[in-house]
């Protein structure tokens, strides 16, 4: 098994205490891409899921930057110039937003073969990186 890319959802949903499912399968899978060293995120991960967890859920400012220190042992893909052009160019020629290309080439970047997310089309491959909805 390769590298799974996690998409902000798939971290968000450990700390939502709206739905009980949805949180334990997020922790099921934090817990397996942690085990088999297997987990990549972005900073654009991280900073969406800042965002994220502290408007949409009311969590403690504190509390996510203390979470999001501790996502640091999976492989962090740095996001500069170079992926915000591929990611461009990715916008246009997939027809997806900007942000989710941005995701796609992080993942592409760091050699994994999917991308955990329940926003982007489940099933397709794009740039050589399957999209998994692991909550469907």
């Amino acid at each position: 098994m390769g590298k799974v890319f996690l998409d902000t959802n798939t971290i968000l949903y450990a700390m939502d205490l709206g739905s009980p499912g949805k949180r334990s399968r997020s922790r099921a899978l934090l817990q397996e891409a942690a085990e088999k060293r297997r987990g990549v995120i972005s900073t654009q991960v991280m900073q969406d899921l800042f965002v994220a967890a502290t408007r949409k859920l009311g969590a403690d400012p504190l509390h996510v930057k203390e979470i999001i220190h501790g996502l640091t042992h999976f492989e962090v893909v740095t996001i500069g110039p170079a992926l915000i052009d591929e990611a461009i160019d990715c916008s246009i020629l997939q027809r997806i937003s900007f942000w989710d290309a941005l995701v796609v080439v992080a993942a592409e970047s760091a050699r994994c073969s999917e991308i955990w997310s329940e926003d982007l089309g489940a099933g397709q491959i794009i740039r050589g990186v399957k999209i998994v909805n692991p909550f469907s």
